[in-house]
C-alpha cells in the first residue's frame, strides 16, 4: 500500500533524494514526512543513483536504511525513474519536487510532465543555461503545467524585514549580503571553484539575483548601470582537485541601477562566515537597519534540529523555516490553486540566470588587472 494524499493535499514525487544527512532532497523528505508542510503528502521517491550504480558505494547503506524505514513507517514508494511511478489517480493533484543535479533538470521536467504532474518545483538555478530554461518554460506552458522555483530567500524573514524597513524610509538603499564558510586558501577555494564551475554569480549569488529580479525589476534589459566595488571584490585563478585551473570570484560586490529608477546592491563572500544579512543605509551610506540569518529565533531552532539530525549539513538548519514555507506554498498551489505568494516563477529564474550571465564577464573585465593565481 503506497501513501495517498488526503483532501487539500498534493501528491508529491520527490525526484533526487540523495544521501541522508547530506542531500537537500533528503531534507525535503524529512520535513514532509514530519508533516511540517500540511498541503504536501510525500508518496513517491525517485532516486536513480542509490537505487542503481550508487547502491554499493559511499552513502548507499545509509540510503538503504532510510528507504526501509520510510517504506515501513510512511508507506512511501521508491523508484529508480519517474517512468516507474504509478499513474496519477483521478482527481489527484500531483507535484514533482526535483532536487537533483542541475544538468538533469531539462530531462526530468519532461519526465515529470509525462508522469502527470500539474506543478513542478525546481531547485535553483533550474537549468545550466538561460536557453534551456526558456525551452523548459515553453514545454511546461504547452502542457498547462506550472513551474515554481526553490529560491527560498524570496520568503526569508531577513529579506522581508529589510524590504519593509526600506519601503518606509525615504532615500534608503538595500544591500543583500551572502556569506559562505570556505577557508581563505588556494586548496579550499580551488575545490569550491571546480565543484561550482558555473561560477559564483550563477550559483552562490543566484539567490540574490532572484531577489533583484523578484522585487527590484532587475532584468538585463532594464539595467542602466553596474558599479563594481573593486576594493572589496576579488577574482582568482586556482587549480581544483583535478589539477585543472578555474577562474572565479572569491568575493564580489556591485550596485545595479535600473532604467525604472531603482537601485540595489549585492555583496557575496565565499569566506565571509556563516551569517547572511540584508542592510538598509541612508543616502550617505550610514547603516540604518540590519537583519541577519540566522537571528536569535533561528539559532534556537538550529539547536533543536542539530540534536534531531546530528551530522547533517548545517545550512539545512538555518534555512529550515524557509524551506517549509516554500514547499507549503507550492503544494497548496498544486492542491487548491491558491497563489504561491512571493515564490519565484520560471520567469524569475530566467531573469536571474540572464543577469548572472550578463554580469560575469562585466565583473571579470572590471577586475582583470587584479586577478590572483596560485
Amino acid at each position: 500500500m503506497v501513501a495517498t494524499p488526503s483532501d487539500g493535499q498534493a501528491e508529491v514525487i520527490l525526484v533526487g533524494c540523495g544521501c541522508p544527512l547530506r542531500g537537500m532532497g533528503w531534507y525535503h523528505a524529512v520535513q514532509m514526512l514530519g508533516n511540517e508542510c500540511p498541503s504536501a503528502k510525500l508518496c513517491h521517491i525517485v532516486e536513480p543513483w542509490f537505487l542503481g550504480p550508487g547502491a554499493s558505494g559511499p552513502g548507499g547503506a545509509e540510503f538503504a536504511e532510510f528507504k526501509s524505514k520510510t517504506e515501513a513507517d510512511h508507506q512511501v514508494g521508491f523508484y529508480k525513474s519517474l517512468a516507474d511511478v504509478p499513474s496519477v489517480a483521478d482527481g489527484v493533484k500531483r507535484l514533482a519536487l526535483i532536487s537533483g543535479r542541475t544538468m538533469d533538470n531539462p530531462r526530468l521536467l519532461g519526465e515529470a510532465i509525462a508522469a502527470g504532474c500539474s506543478v513542478i518545483y525546481l531547485e535553483k538555478p533550474g537549468a545550466p543555461s538561460v536557453k534551456e530554461l526558456e525551452v523548459m518554460k515553453q514545454q511546461a506552458a504547452d502542457a498547462n503545467v506550472q513551474i515554481c522555483m526553490g529560491y527560498n530567500k524570496n520568503v526569508c524573514k531577513y529579506v522581508r524585514n529589510a524590504r519593509e524597513f526600506a519601503a518606509s524610509t525615504a532615500g534608503s538603499h538595500v544591500t543583500f549580503v551572502s556569506n559562505n564558510t570556505y577557508e581563505n586558501n588556494a586548496s579550499s577555494l580551488g575545490e569550491c571553484f571546480e565543484r561550482n564551475s558555473e561560477g559564483m554569480l550563477k550559483n552562490m549569488a543566484i539567490h540574490e539575483l532572484a531577489l533583484l529580479a523578484s522585487f527590484y525589476d532587475v532584468t538585463v534589459d532594464n539595467i542602466a548601470s553596474v558599479i563594481v566595488d573593486k576594493e572589496f571584490s576579488s577574482m582568482q585563478t586556482l587549480p581544483g582537485p583535478s589539477g585543472k585551473e578555474f577562474t572565479d570570484f572569491d568575493k564580489a560586490k556591485f550596485t545595479i541601477k535600473t532604467k525604472t529608477g531603482k537601485a540595489v546592491s549585492v555583496q557575496a563572500d565565499r569566506c565571509g562566515g556563516d551569517t547572511s544579512y540584508a542592510m538598509v543605509t541612508d543616502a550617505d551610506g550610514k547603516e540604518l537597519f540590519r537583519h541577519s540569518m540566522p537571528d536569535e529565533e533561528d539559532k534556537a531552532n538550529v539547536s533543536v534540529l542539530e540534536a534531531k539530525y546530528p551530522g547533517a549539513m548545517p545550512y539545512f538548519f538555518s534555512q529550515d523555516p524557509d524551506y517549509i514555507t516554500v514547499k507549503e506554498r507550492v503544494a497548496k498551489l498544486c492542491a487548491t490553486g491558491e497563489e504561491a505568494k512571493d515564490i519565484a516563477t520560471i520567469d524569475i529564474a530566467i531573469a536571474a540566470l540572464s543577469v548572472g550571465e550578463y554580469l560575469t564577464p562585466l565583473l571579470q573585465k572590471e577586475l582583470a588587472g587584479t586577478v590572483a593565481s596560485q
